[in-house]
């Protein structure tokens, strides 16, 4: 791909997914845009084991937009980085085409591990604000990753995970449209969890309070048979 079209495609990738941009020419003060642009000329450095030049351009495109992507990491067509303030993607990261980053979204490692250290994320995958998936495992094609998340094992393709740590809270075999980003709306289960003991707790009141009424009137009547 020459850079030409690389800048079209671009262009096209985040007109589609960002509604604040108005003109093609704002797209070249996209963060998203220049972090992306210098990331694929420092993989290529790094893949001719420049070593030291690709991670000097790395670290410089990470102080100028802050963005931080290892030129180890392999990321396929169609990136989308929004804001992206605070998003690091670690060396062993595998990005699939067609996937969409918020601001603060961490791919990163676990500490623990040696060689491949840092997740392999499938086709079409949205992953909110402020999550952090750490580890060696899969992230599976369509799946939306919520807000704050923090995903510790591998998830099944069109999921949809959210919590501390991530829980998968929808799953289904339908794909879901890459127009689809609205990642506010996802299924809350502790919400769910907590709305199911209110209802439970309102039920047992009513037991009780029944049980309590019963024996009142119990007494009520041994009394009036007395008098």
């Amino acid at each position: 791909m020459n850079f030409l079209q690389y800048v079209r495609e671009e262009i096209d990738v985040i007109r589609e997914r960002d509604p604040a941009i108005k003109t093609n020419a704002e797209v070249f003060l996209y963060p998203s845009f220049k972090a992306i642009l210098w990331y694929r000329l420092a993989h290529r450095l790094y893949e001719k084991k420049h070593y030291f030049l690709a991670r000097w351009i790395s670290q410089r495109t990470a102080r100028k937009t802050g963005i931080e992507i290892h030129p180890g990491a392999k990321i396929g067509k169609g990136l989308f980085i929004d804001h992206g303030a605070g998003v690091i993607i670690g060396e062993t990261t595998q990005i699939g085409d067609n996937c969409t980053l918020y601001q603060g979204v961490t791919l990163g490692g676990n500490g623990k591990e040696q060689g491949k250290r840092h997740p392999t994320i499938g086709n079409n995958v949205m992953i909110s604000a402020g999550a952090k998936v750490l580890g060696s495992f899969s992230i599976g094609d369509n799946c939306k990753i919520g807000a704050g998340s923090v995903v510790l094992k591998p998830v099944p393709p069109n999921s949809t995970v959210v919590g501390v740590p991530g829980r998968i809270v929808k799953r289904d075999q339908v794909r879901l449209p890459q127009a689809d980003l609205d990642h506010v709306h996802i299924p809350d289960p502790v919400l769910n969890d907590i709305e199911q003991l209110k209802k439970e707790t309102r039920e047992l009141k009513n037991q009780l309070q029944k049980l309590t009424n019963g024996q009142q009137n119990g007494r009520n009547g041994e009394n009036d048979e007395d008098l």
